[in-house]
């Protein structure tokens, strides 16, 4: 029987936390706040072009106990905003091109 906590609390929502390639750097997830860890944020954070140089998106849910790779559904979400927008950074059009293997033509 457990008379401590779990360390590792658990939450209904599922957190996205974005892989980021900082160059001589390394790479490392980047520090989210649990406010914008959502899909949405994290798609229009790449965007925007918050992070330089954004690899891979994983989600996961510790309450349900899963993660999930889900870096190209949030190239997708990040090519559909664009478009929408007509805009999309040089990260965020590196990203989606990247990970969709197609170019691009949205302004930077």
């Amino acid at each position: 029987m457990r008379d401590s906590a779990p360390l590792v609390p658990t939450y209904e929502d599922v957190v996205y936390i974005v892989l980021n390639d900082f160059g001589e750097l390394g790479r490392a997830y980047v520090e989210t706040d649990e406010e914008e860890a959502d899909e949405q944020t994290i798609v229009e954070n790449i965007i925007a072009g918050v992070y330089s140089a954004p690899l891979r998106v994983v989600a996961f849910n510790t309450a349900l106990d899963w993660s999930h790779d889900v870096t190209k559904t949030v190239a997708v979400g990040v090519l559909r905003l664009a478009l929408a927008k007509g805009y999309i950074s040089k990260p965020g059009r590196e990203f989606v091109e990247r990970v969709l293997g197609e170019e691009v033509n949205i302004s930077v």
